[in-house]
């Protein structure tokens, strides 16, 4: 059963440049590129449509200036598109007053940056309850609430620490437990680990991933990493010049990438991270089989278990019906990049 959608845009343009509005009018909302150049108009979005479910991490990616962090703002609002729709719960939040933005972004909505923006004269517990403050929540509670979010992130023993005695990472985590403070229904995340070394990073992943599993916010996270995208995404939005390109989860995208912009982003990606068993599975052979395994797992997961059986293993979906059979040949086929049927 599909969870409730969130957040949904459609047919959403932020263009910069004399008179967009007019010239989006004139050209029936469909300008060409050619039209664009002609006009001294640079489009940051185009005609974007955009459907985020309840709970899931979904990811926005492509290379600097492809528009993956001005959409990001005008789904969140902080900058106004030039045309369309976007819906938060149903509620269109073009429409929305400028008090009910900011209510809306006290209580439902969270957000991180690249840049952590903290405060340099608080500790971290009081840069976490900063939040709080502003909703003129008193200083006791803001700061014990502010305490069990540190716990959280992981910052215990060092909440108060001003940032300049926090690592790079470290005041990332801050910076986290700032906007989870508020129990935010959804979360933007731009870019928030890019600034931080290959180790510090793939911690920080690890950290979102697990407070993801504990939490299950609805998060947009963008990035220019197709690794992390891979690593972390329920689904992906590849954007190109302020369009997207493809969206779908990071198996289709690899298996099936929509053009070859998307196969070149694709194209070094070990296959055994994204493939699943459901979809490498053989058909069910009579047997006997070294045991089951579940068809969400990914080849990597469960390759070393495989590789040592001598036996095929059942793939069951998730109602615990028999789907298939995997066994160490399938399994070195696509650790070696061999084609993966689908």
């Amino acid at each position: 059963m599909e969870q409730p959608i969130i957040l949904e845009c459609r047919n959403v343009w932020k263009l910069y440049g004399a008179q967009a509005d007019s010239f989006l009018q004139t050209h029936g909302m469909q300008p060409t590129p050619e039209a664009l150049r002609r006009a001294n108009i640079v489009s940051a979005v185009r005609n974007v449509d955009v459907t985020i479910r309840k709970g899931e991490i979904f990811v926005i990616m492509g290379l600097s200036g492809s528009g993956k962090s001005t959409l990001v703002r005008c789904l969140a609002r902080l900058i106004d598109s030039t045309a369309g729709e976007i819906r938060f719960e149903g509620r269109d939040l073009l429409a929305m007053s400028g008090p009910e933005l900011i209510a809306l972004r006290r209580h439902k909505m969270g957000m991180v940056f690249q840049h952590f923006a903290l405060l340099p004269h608080l500790t971290a517990l009081e840069n976490a309850a900063f939040p709080l403050e502003v909703q003129g929540i008193d200083r006791k509670t803001r700061l014990e609430r502010a305490m069990q979010v540190m716990e959280l992130v992981g910052l215990k023993g060092r909440e108060n620490r001003y940032p300049h005695e926090l690592s790079g990472g470290q005041q990332q985590r801050v910076g986290i437990a700032r906007s989870l403070i508020v129990e935010p229904d959804l979360w933007f995340l731009d870019e928030p680990f890019s600034a931080l070394d290959p180790l510090i990073r793939r911690e920080m992943q690890d950290e979102l991933l697990r407070l993801q599993a504990r939490l299950h916010k609805t998060i947009v996270f963008i990035t220019h990493d197709f690794d992390e995208a891979i690593r972390l995404a329920d689904r992906i939005a590849v954007m190109r010049d302020g369009a997207i390109v493809q969206t779908a989860t990071p198996e289709e995208l690899v298996l099936n990438p929509a053009d070859d912009y998307v196969a070149e982003f694709t194209q070094h990606i070990p296959r055994a991270k994204v493939v699943r068993l459901g979809t490498a599975a053989k058909p069910l052979g009579p047997g006997p089989f070294a045991g089951d395994l579940t068809a969400s797992l990914r080849v990597a997961e469960a390759a070393d278990r495989i590789e040592a059986a001598d036996l095929p293993f059942r793939v069951l979906a998730a109602d615990g019906a028999p789907m298939g059979q995997i066994d160490g040949r399938t399994v070195i086929d696509i650790l070696i990049g061999r084609e993966v049927a689908r």
